[in-house]
């Protein structure tokens, strides 16, 4: 059974830093088109919330205390991430074929805030996840 927590902690840990470290990047430059990112990244956080999910079942089920109150609210700014990058960028990179450059230029500036809020959410996670252990 510990070969399955290794699995699962591992799929979590990478695909959250995959997540986070591209919409971080992404939102830093503009230059960087976020519309090559988009999918990637929102499959990395559904890999992140199923992972999850198992990992609460395995370690947290019952319980809420001091610590799990830190991993939720890590937990909502995730999915408030996910629902900034589905809604901003997601829906901007998708309306991006066939525009012309004017709206293009307007498009992309969506898409990185999109990028920006989400990361800032993002950190806001990753803190709450790593200090989760001290409370």
């Amino acid at each position: 059974m510990q070969y399955v927590y290794i699995v699962v902690i591992g799929l979590h840990v990478m695909a959250g830093v995959f997540w986070a470290g591209t919409t971080i990047a992404v939102a830093r430059d503009p230059e960087i088109k976020a519309e090559r990112f988009i999918r990637p990244q929102l499959g990395a956080s559904g890999v992140v919330f199923l992972t999850g999910i198992l990992l609460w079942y395995f370690f947290h089920e019952g319980a809420f205390g001091p610590m799990e109150k830190a991993l939720a609210l890590g937990i909502l700014t995730a999915l408030i991430a996910a629902g900034v990058q589905g809604a901003l960028v997601a829906s901007s990179s998708r309306q991006l074929a066939g525009a012309d450059q004017a709206t293009q230029t307007q498009l992309r500036a969506r898409m990185t805030r999109g990028e920006r809020i989400a990361g800032g959410l993002l950190v806001i996670t990753v803190f709450c996840m790593a200090t989760a252990k001290l409370f």
